[in-house]
């Protein structure tokens, strides 16, 4: 059910235009700079993005003009392991890695302790208004997430059309606390005490 889930918003995902990917990109990152989490994070944790995701480029160099520590995500294929690495420059920190998303290079490896990120952004397949995730099957946040510090806030850009009724989540898979989209922000019940939008 999983696969054919992640098949159908993928070949979605896939479909839309360069020109819609930058506007709702744009959008969302307008709503997550608002945010609190991100305002007040000295060390922000963002995906690399790829392909159709919503795009993190200008995300990164922002943060990084803000002052901000950052960190992305190095997939260590034999290990089956994420490690949150410092980039000080982005892009020149980063050269194509696994399944060729940019990722530090080795020379530029700077592991970073998941405990020290403030704020988590996450990509992801899709997502339901609880706020589970579906990611892309190998496991990779599932793994790291529960290494973060109790109450880091773990927020995922996604486009609308990645919004599904249910994810049909495992016991294992890690929910988010918000999920930004281009028109709306979505609060889980779970995280619906979670107030750190600035007015």
């Amino acid at each position: 059910m999983k696969k054919e889930l992640r098949r159908e918003i993928l070949t979605r995902r896939d479909s839309l235009p360069a020109d819609a990917v930058a506007r709702k990109s744009q959008a969302i990152q307008e709503r997550l700079v608002r945010l609190l989490s991100w305002q007040e994070a000295r060390m922000v944790m963002l995906y690399v993005s790829f392909g159709s995701e919503v795009k993190t480029g200008e995300l990164l160099q922002e943060a990084l003009r803000q002052g901000k520590r950052v960190a992305v995500p190095y997939c260590h294929r034999e290990k089956r392991e994420l490690i949150a690495s410092e980039v000080y420059r982005y892009p020149e920190d980063l050269s194509p890695g696994t399944w060729g998303i940019m990722e530090p290079r080795r020379d530029t490896l700077r592991p970073v302790k998941p405990q020290a990120i403030d704020l988590c952004i996450v990509p992801g397949v899709a997502f339901d208004e609880e706020g589970n995730r579906l990611g892309y099957g190998a496991g990779y946040y599932d793994r790291f997430l529960p290494h973060l510090r109790p109450g880091t806030p773990k927020i995922a850009l996604a486009y609308d059309l990645q919004i599904v009724a249910s994810t049909h989540p495992s016991p294992y898979d890690i929910p988010v606390d918000l999920i930004i989209t281009e028109t709306r922000i979505i609060k889980p019940v779970h995280r619906r005490g979670y107030h750190n939008i600035v007015p």
